[in-house]
């Protein structure tokens, strides 16, 4: 009497100087950003998404956008935006049908602005607003829009025509995109904004910037 052994084998393989110069080091830190993250998703199974009633409570971004004048500017400004974001959850609706079903957050920005073509040379401030994120169950991909206020310094020169009057100036952000999840904890994003300088009359003449331009982050999720 004899006993015949079966074996099952199984495997799986897992593939595995100066402000107003263009600086191409954001450029070149994205792409390997970017690289590095492609040859994370190539090792994992799965990226959860959220489908369910649990959402993001605090999130880190680091954000860089390119912002050109519009809307008849007094000059034809380039500024390089950058930006430290923290992102706090504040209600969320993942109930909710249709458009709505998504979820609040609270946002502080830091913003260092080197101004590449302009009159002045940089720029400081923050800015305060609400993101709202649409979330679609068992999708990795999040739009969104935000919009925020602040204020900040420039250094104004309004010694010379269609130069900022002073150096204190408030902000407004504005900004529409999507985010992917790549992971539990690591998103990236692409997006517009818009963004409005101004001393809010303070001085006359008044002269302020209007901004618009891509944007890319990474978000970092606890």
């Amino acid at each position: 009497m004899s006993l015949d052994a079966i074996a099952i084998v199984t495997g799986r393989n897992i593939v595995p100087s100066s402000m107003k110069r263009r600086s191409p080091f954001l450029l070149i830190a994205a792409i390997a950003s970017v690289q590095a993250v492609l040859g994370g998703i190539e090792h994992a199974e799965s990226v959860p998404t959220i489908t369910g009633g649990e959402t993001p409570r605090t999130e880190f971004a680091i954000e860089s956008a390119y912002l050109l004048g519009v809307f008849n500017p007094p000059h034809s400004y380039e500024i390089n935006a950058d930006f430290i974001t923290a992102r706090i959850r504040w209600g969320q609706y993942l109930d909710s049908p249709g458009i709505l079903h998504g979820y609040n957050q609270v946002y502080f920005s830091f913003l260092a602005e080197p101004i590449i073509r302009g009159i002045e040379n940089h720029y400081f401030g923050i800015n305060v607003g609400l993101r709202y994120n649409f979330v679609r169950p068992g999708s990795r991909f999040i739009p969104y829009f935000s919009g925020g206020l602040g204020l900040g310094w420039i250094d104004s020169h309004p010694e010379q025509p269609g130069g900022q009057g002073q150096d204190f100036t408030f902000n407004i952000l504005s900004a529409a995109g999507v985010s992917y999840k790549f992971s539990d904890r690591f998103s990236g994003q692409l997006g517009v904004l818009y963004q409005h300088l101004s001393n809010g009359g303070q001085t006359n003449p008044n002269p302020s910037l209007n901004l618009l331009g891509p944007q890319i982050g990474f978000t970092f999720t606890f």
